[in-house]
């Protein structure tokens, strides 16, 4: 048989296969603690929730068509029936299944629509606008049209301003779950992408992980799509370069980086403490300095 039509038979299989089996999604922990991984989607799969210990991986299969959504539970307790709930990311089920039900926030979720058939899109993203829990990034294998690795390295848990932080710094409350108003949550007469604006607080989100949605109409920078994708994996805890953050910003010690950091925060979330214009001025716009070099962090993790 001519090679050619070798060639063409093997296609023919692997799109065979893929449609038969569809799209692998592998959980990869690299945190220093163990995560709990909750899944919600249609059709559901094998599992909707289990435990993934430090330095461990698992893989799970998933339909064309699938739409879901997956997030990492922490501070978890279970007892050997797997009963329990966790400090942040609970999915209310009372067990290490989530049985259909999502994560309470604040959650850092990755959310995926996958193409209905062969030479069809997913769309994939990572979103913020249920607040922040976890580092958490999705790389692509396979595919072409983009599939590009998105997702937040940085952890906004140590520079979630006091009013957002919850489970003992564990967690970062979006604005709309912390004041429930229309503006935050983009409803009401700020229901549509001209009149729900960023606010500080989004910004604060969006400086961090630029990548990542940050407010409900944050489509242009945080959606992505791939066509024929293996395999999406979805990292805990995504470790950046050594000294590479500190390198981008001159050289400074971890120490004055995170003072600088908290300033940011502190400055996005509307705080009174600098009382002059100018002085106010110059110093927000060197803190947007030094988080706008945080950007490139996202591309220089390590897997």
């Amino acid at each position: 048989m001519a090679p050619s039509h070798l060639a063409l038979k093997f296609l023919l299989l692997s799109l065979i296969i893929k449609g038969v089996f569809g799209t692998t999604f592998t959980f990869s922990n690299k945190c220093d603690y163990t995560v709990w991984p909750g899944i919600l989607g249609t059709p559901a799969l094998a599992t909707t929730g289990f435990e993934l210990a430090e330095g461990k991986s698992r893989s799970l299969q998933a339909p064309a068509g699938w739409s879901g959504r997956f997030w990492g539970r922490t501070r978890c307790s279970f007892d050997g029936f797997g009963h329990g709930s966790c400090a942040t990311g609970d999915c209310g089920s009372g067990q290490v299944e989530c049985n259909g039900a999502g994560a309470a926030p604040p959650a850092t979720l990755a959310e995926f629509t996958l193409g209905s058939g062969s030479g069809t899109q997913d769309f994939y993203d990572v979103s913020l606008v249920d607040g922040y829990n976890i580092q958490m990034i999705v790389d692509v294998s396979g595919g072409s049209g983009g599939c590009g690795t998105t997702g937040c390295v940085d952890d906004l848990n140590r520079r979630c301003p006091g009013e957002l932080r919850v489970a003992d710094g564990g967690g970062c409350r979006s604005a709309c779950e912390t004041f429930g108003t229309p503006e935050y949550c983009c409803k009401d007469a700020f229901d549509s992408p001209a009149a729900c604006r960023p606010t500080p607080y989004s910004e604060l989100f969006k400086s961090a992980c630029p990548k990542s949605y940050s407010y409900a109409y944050d489509d242009a920078t945080s959606t992505f799509t791939c066509t024929g994708a293996d395999e999406y994996t979805i990292v805990f805890c995504p470790s950046i370069h050594s000294g590479s953050i500190k390198t981008k910003a001159s050289n400074m010690s971890e120490d004055s980086l995170n003072a600088l950091l908290d300033l940011y925060a502190s400055l996005a979330s509307g705080s009174q403490t600098i009382r002059s214009p100018c002085l106010f001025n110059v110093m927000f716009a060197f803190a947007i300095y030094v988080v706008a070099l945080l950007h490139t962090s996202l591309l220089s993790y390590n897997l």
